[in-house]
């Protein structure tokens, strides 16, 4: 089994860009969710976005999202890939895949065997399933350092690719990623020192830990 790729979210300075590419991240989030501590203005992607160039993918992060902030972002910051982290629905994704001609990462909250095959509803809408951790009713949709039973994915076949969110840290993905052969996983506040604020150190540490996988 190859090393699984590994994506950096809600990433919002220069510092914390450049340790997820030398890490070795294969993708980096931009969030665009104003209540979130990571959001990120369309200006301030764009530089960050300018700054990674070609070296990285870039994911843009978006909550139940209309047209113009998409617009907005997706020219701004160059986006690679769009994920879904509300509410949408197969139908909306579809519609979001057909303007925007980019591929759809549908974020899915888990808590259990049903969240899972829920999945299958958006065959053909989304390119890219991310299984996150439900969070509790009227907090953020993610990014709360909460996690799933990772044996709910440990039987998940699918022809849709995939990866895995939720409370992964330098000290667990290991574990993660051997109990559920995912082949991406994600983190934010796993690497942080403080709710939007990224420490490098931890960044570093989360490579090298899903490297050695």
């Amino acid at each position: 089994m190859n090393a699984p790729n590994i994506k950096i979210c809600g990433v919002r300075t220069p510092e914390a860009l450049d340790a997820a590419i030398k890490g070795r991240a294969s993708h980096l989030g931009f969030n665009f969710f104003p209540p979130s501590p990571r959001h990120v203005s369309a200006r301030d992607a764009a530089a960050l976005s300018a700054r990674a160039g070609d070296r990285i993918i870039k994911v843009g992060v978006f909550v139940d999202p209309d047209d113009a902030l998409l617009t907005e972002a997706v020219a701004a910051a160059r986006i690679d890939a769009i994920q879904l982290h509300g509410q949408e629905t197969p139908e909306r994704a579809g519609q979001i895949k057909t303007r925007f001609g980019l591929p759809i990462w549908k974020a899915l909250p888990v808590s259990s065997e049903g969240d899972i095959a829920r999945s299958e509803n958006y065959t053909g809408a989304a390119d890219f399933i991310l299984f996150d951790a439900k969070t509790p009713k009227g907090t953020l949709p993610g990014g709360m350092g909460l996690s799933f039973d990772w044996s709910l994915l440990s039987r998940f076949d699918s022809s849709v690719k995939w990866g895995m969110a939720g409370g992964l840290t330098p000290a667990n993905v290991a574990q993660a990623v051997r109990e559920t052969g995912a082949p991406l996983v994600d983190t934010s506040s796993g690497v942080e020192s403080a709710p939007g604020v990224k420490d490098v150190d931890k960044i570093a540490a989360f490579c090298q830990a899903v490297s050695r996988c």
